[in-house]
């Protein structure tokens, strides 16, 4: 859903009266689920103090500010996208509430771990603003600079990083490494466009172009070698996939990704001799009950939950999260199942599928290559984020310690997270199919 192209700040006002809808509704639902928290505390006789507000104080007015800030600049992109996005982090906010993940003892303290919520959608904002009207198409000038970049992420990230439960952080326990999502698929987006008609050319029609190739080849294996030294196979799970949908995309050769996908079940039954607790994971995938208090703990845990949640659930701050380790990050969404039951947690799903949906929408809508291949990647990079964790909570697949995207505790995902949204958002906006349609008032 898009705005016509409207030339004044009324007529934005009008066309995003959907928009604006919408995002009443999220915050009419946010509140609606922080009084029923608030309630459950008063009936164990917790008093609700001013500090407790200010979640709800914050996210409201950051709604407002976003729409706006689009209406004012005459923004035409998509208006379901902002929507979805509003209420899945505004369900991270409640969740983040929720489990205490952001304790504070002052009205200070608390004013300044929450900030992290309007600070990220500044900077979704922000971004949608400068890629806004085509200027996106000028990340696609250095794909180089991209590929730099992510490697000197991972580089930096190796040399001063500390390991904690297996993983690799930054000081303050950051992981920029999450901004991968953005550097990496900037940098397949604008090689691939590129070089798409030599990327295309396979020899016979079975063999793919090596020389074309070998740049990508190069700098993949490099940045595969520093994620699988950071152990990070979720990490490593997702660029992989989003590579063999770009170069499949862009070149129009299916043989990627059948290809890709050969090497990849190859790859994995190497890897798994090399990562012990890769291993395991899969071990307590496959049997749960084999060591039901060790390495399946938090996935019993979490499956418990959510049966005892039941179709309805037991309401939020009802349920007993504290049963569930780490709930707070990767295993936030058995909270949700616990507490919002069945059907809340399809709603949740839902919504991240109107989320995808848009994404792929703006994607195929793009005249430019570069552009449909930037669209489909980020969207493709929240997709199977969002399907490895729940997948993994779920236990339809096996854990990969990945978070939810806008919903799991994680400063540096949800920035990256809302950073890709902005950028599909001023994609939508410079829609080369829009601005032959524009209508001018008469003087």
């Amino acid at each position: 859903m898009t705005a016509a192209n409207p030339t004044s700040w009324q007529e934005t006002w009008t066309a995003r009266a959907p928009e604006r809808h919408w995002l009443l509704l999220c915050g009419f639902a946010v509140s609606v689920g922080f009084l029923l928290i608030f309630g459950a505390q008063r009936s164990v006789e917790r008093l609700i103090e001013a500090r407790d507000l200010l979640p709800l104080a914050l996210y409201v007015p950051s709604l407002i500010v976003v729409h706006l800030t689009l209406v004012a600049v005459r923004f035409r992109g998509d208006q379901l996208l902002v929507a979805a996005v509003a209420l899945l982090s505004g369900l991270g906010i409640l969740m983040h509430y929720r489990l205490g993940a952001f304790a504070a003892d002052t009205l200070a303290g608390a004013l300044r771990q929450y900030a992290l919520y309007p600070a990220c959608m500044g900077a979704m904002l922000l971004v949608t603003l400068a890629a806004m009207r085509g200027r996106y198409r000028h990340l696609a000038a250095s794909p180089w600079l991209w590929a730099l970049v992510s490697l000197g992420l991972l580089a930096a990230l190796v040399v001063t990083g500390q390991r904690y439960r297996g993983a690799i952080y930054a000081a303050g326990f950051l992981t920029p490494s999450e901004f991968l999502k953005l550097s990496v698929v900037l940098y397949l987006a604008a090689f691939i466009a590129a070089r798409a008609a030599a990327l295309g050319a396979w020899r016979y029609g079975v063999l793919p172009p090596a020389r074309a190739l070998l740049p990508l080849v190069a700098v993949w294996l490099v940045l595969c070698a520093l994620l699988l030294w950071q152990r990070d196979l979720g990490m490593v799970a997702i660029l992989n996939v989003v590579l063999l949908l770009l170069l499949t995309l862009g070149s129009g050769r299916i043989g990627y990704f059948l290809l890709g996908l050969a090497v990849a079940v190859g790859g994995s039954l190497i890897l798994l001799r090399f990562f012990s607790h890769s291993a395991r994971r899969i071990d307590a995938w496959l049997n749960p009950f084999t060591d039901p208090t060790g390495a399946s703990w938090q996935l019993l845990q979490g499956l418990s939950g959510m049966y005892s949640g039941g179709l309805w659930g037991q309401g939020f701050g009802a349920g007993n999260p504290e049963y569930i380790p780490i709930a707070a990050s990767d295993f936030v969404y058995a909270v949700v199942g616990e507490e919002l039951g069945f059907f809340g947690s399809v709603l949740v799903v839902l919504f991240f599928l109107l989320l995808f949906q848009r994404g792929f929408a703006i994607a195929l809508r793009c005249r430019g290559l570069f552009a449909r291949l930037l669209a489909a990647g980020l969207t493709a990079v929240l997709a199977v984020q969002t399907f490895l964790n729940i997948g993994g909570v779920t236990k339809l697949i096996p854990l990969t310690g990945l978070t939810l995207p806008f919903i799991s505790q994680g400063g540096s995902s949800l920035l990256a997270s809302l950073m890709a949204v902005g950028l599909l958002l001023a994609i939508s906006d410079g829609e080369p199919k829009g601005r032959g349609r524009t209508k001018r008032r008469k003087a």
